[in-house]
This record gives structure tokens, C-alpha cells and sequence, in this order.
């Protein structure tokens, strides 16, 4: 007798159906995952004063091609599920810049991240290779309001290309933001505790040598987060020490962030760098599409050598000059920004930042100047 059509669907489907529940059967304690992600971000047109030696200001497409808020980057991150509640993951990310298409880090094709690690629910997160340093993560709460309200055990970060990233180097290693060589730990408790520890191996005969070692804690409240670290760098013989503490504090659509940073650079015979910066600002979330953001932060310098440039060098990674002498002196920069999120993945913004310089502190990218105004409009989008 001849089936109908309607009759031989339904055993396909049925046969299918038993196919997939053996397939999930057998593989219910090896599941594992890839997923392919990315991000870009243009900002255009981007207005700068005092952009060279004769005081002229440039327009162009990003800050020198750079986007304001986030490095355009593409990824791969993937898990395995081990059995006993573990899992191995790992992440490769690589960034490049929109405006010209080169990669950020010429020669370097996963600047942003090659780790891979373990983890449980018992023991947290261990995770090994080149990642970001905990104390760069564990200060994203308080250290602009851009990044997540909530300590998590995911990568965290400030913004990218503008007058006010420089902070972010109080919570760098010696070779920048990220670790090479690094091991993190991190562990979010049920109860809201959060904790975590770094270790960067300086790859030398000398154990400790270009080496560093973090540790954070924190805490997630129901309208409030906290967070402080301790950073001990050692680069090319010279030990600098960073201690901070901030927070954030969320009064409905309010979230107000706020945070101390304290460093300690030795300079071998100029005696011992001493920094005091802060930082506080507010980001307001109404309902629809808007949200506004509004900074204020300011680094501190005392008894600092310039580098050989002749400006004050970032925290921890910068090469001082012996022969340039102390000096003393502060940057303080004002900065604001409005989002309009034509979806959950893409979003317009309108961002500017004004930054001054008093006493002996000097930048390069101000060629002399003691101040400089920056404003853009941008599109950042995710797949």
C-alpha cells in the first residue's frame, strides 16, 4: 500500500528524532563550544587641537586612525566540558584598526588575547598565556563608566583612545595592560565576594626578574560595588608598587563610580616616584534609546624623571631618563559622552574630553601645549 506523504514525514522526523537523542546521549558529558565574535568601532570625524608643534588642529578619522571607545577586534573563545563541573576554555582575540584595515599590533596577531585555562565552580577560574592583568579587570568598575557595574570573571576594560586612558596604566604590569607570561586566578563567590591573583613570569634566569604579582578583592552589593587591588611590578631592575580602591553606587538610573589610585615608581638614584590620582564620574540610563555619560579625573605627579622625550611616563611601563631631573606637576581631564543605541548590538555616539596641564607634567601628544580639546561622533557594532 502506498504511504502518504503526510505519514512519511512523520517517520523521518521520527527517526531523526531518536538519531539526535542518541547523539545527546554520548556526548552529554564531552559538549564543547566555539564561537566566532567580533567588534568594531569608527570614530568619525574626530576634531583635535594643539595636534603638532606649531599649534594647528587636525580632523580625521579617529585619534590618529584610533577609535575613541573600544579597539575593533575579532575572536574565537570556546569551552569543553570535562566532567566534574570543569570545563577547559580558552580565548584568541585580535584587534585591528577600521579606518585603514592594519593590524593594531604589527606582527602580533593575538594582541588582545591567547590564553587558555580551566574552569570549575568549586575553584573559580585559572586561566594561562597573554591576557589582561587582574588589576586592570578588577578597577573596570570605578575606573570610567563605560565598562560593567559587577566584578565577573570575564576580561574587563576602559576606554581606548583619548585623553583620560592613561590612568589605566596604574593598573598595568611590565609589559602593559596584559600580562605576557601571566597566570590569573578569579573566583566570584555565591555570596558576592569576589577575589583574584596574577602572576606574569619574567622569563629570565632571574627569578623575578621583569616579574609581577597582583592580587584584588571585592565585593557585589544589591546597589553598590567595591573593589581595591595591589600591583608589585618589577621592570628591568626598578620596583613600582600601585595600591587602589573604588567602587560604584547605583541610584536607580544614576550609577555614580568613583576611585584612588596610589604609585610608587623607584628610580633608581633620583630616589622614588610618588603618584596620587582619582577619578569620579556618573553615567545616566533613562528609558529608550539614550545614555549619558559625564568624567572627571586627575593624575598627580611628584618627584617624577621624564622619559627620553621629555614627558612624564606612563605608570610601570615607561623608560625614565636619569639625566632629565624631578619634577612635579598634574593632568586633569573633564570628559562626556552621549549614546544613541539604534539596537542591542549598535549604537551612535557623541563624545569629547578637554584635558590641562599644570606644573611639570607633560604629554607628547599636546607638542608643548598645557591643554587640548578633543570631540567625535562615531558608530561601534558587534556580531
Amino acid at each position: 500500500m502506498q504511504q502518504s506523504e503526510e505519514t512519511i514525514l512523520k517517520k523521518k522526523y521520527l527517526t531523526l528524532a531518536i538519531a539526535a537523542s542518541a547523539l545527546g546521549a554520548t556526548t552529554a558529558h564531552a559538549q564543547s563550544s566555539v564561537q566566532l565574535y567580533g567588534l568594531m568601532d569608527l570614530s568619525f570625524p574626530t576634531y583635535r587641537t594643539h595636534a603638532d608643534a606649531n599649534g594647528n588642529h587636525v580632523i580625521g578619522m579617529g585619534n590618529d586612525g584610533e577609535p575613541w571607545f573600544s579597539g575593533s577586534r575579532w575572536g574565537l573563545k570556546g569551552a569543553e566540558d570535562i566532567g566534574g563541573g570543569s570545563k577547559i576554555i580558552f580565548r584568541l582575540e585580535s584587534e585591528f584598526v577600521v579606518a585603514n584595515g592594519q593590524m593594531e599590533d604589527p606582527g602580533q596577531i593575538f594582541d588582545r588575547d591567547a590564553w587558555v585555562g580551566i574552569e570549575n565552580d568549586t575553584f573559580g577560574k585559572i586561566t594561562a598565556g597573554f591576557q589582561n592583568t587582574i588589576a586592570r579587570d578588577a578597577s573596570t568598575i570605578y575606573g570610567d563608566p563605560y565598562g560593567s557595574a559587577r566584578l565577573t570573571t570575564e576580561e574587563g576594560g576602559w576606554t581606548n583612545s583619548n585623553n583620560f586612558k592613561q590612568m589605566i596604566f596604574y593598573a598595568a604590569s611590565a609589559t602593559g595592560t596584559r600580562y605576557s607570561n601571566g597566570v590569573a586566578w578569579k573566583k566570584l563567590f555565591s555570596n558576592g565576594i569576589f577575589a583574584s591573583a596574577g602572576y606574569a613570569f619574567g622569563n629570565s634566569t632571574s627569578f623575578g626578574s621583569n616579574a609581577n604579582y597582583q592580587a584584588a578583592l571585592g565585593y557585589n552589593g544589591s546597589v553598590f560595588d567595591v573593589s581595591g587591588f595591589y600591583s608589585h611590578v618589577n621592570r628591568v631592575g626598578f620596583t613600582n608598587q600601585t595600591w587602589s580602591v573604588g567602587g560604584n553606587y547605583n541610584f536607580g538610573i544614576l550609577r555614580a563610580n568613583a576611585g584612588y589610585f596610589r604609585y610608587l615608581g623607584n628610580q633608581g638614584a633620583l630616589g622614588q616616584r610618588q603618584d596620587n590620582a582619582w577619578t569620579v564620574s556618573l553615567k545616566l540610563s533613562p528609558k529608550g534609546p539614550l545614555d549619558y555619560q559625564l568624567g572627571y579625573q586627575q593624575m598627580r605627579v611628584k618627584n617624577a624623571a621624564y622619559n627620553g622625550d621629555g614627558d612624564i611616563p606612563n605608570a610601570n611601563i615607561g623608560a625614565f631618563d636619569p639625566a632629565s631631573g624631578l619634577h612635579n606637576g598634574f593632568k586633569e581631564t573633564l570628559y562626556g559622552s552621549v549614546f544613541y543605541h539604534l539596537s542591542k548590538r549598535t549604537e551612535l555616539y557623541l563624545a569629547g574630553d578637554y584635558m590641562r596641564l599644570h606644573g611639570g607634567y607633560t604629554v607628547g601628544s599636546t607638542f608643548g601645549a598645557t591643554n587640548q580639546l578633543e570631540l567625535t561622533t562615531g558608530v561601534r557594532t558587534r556580531f
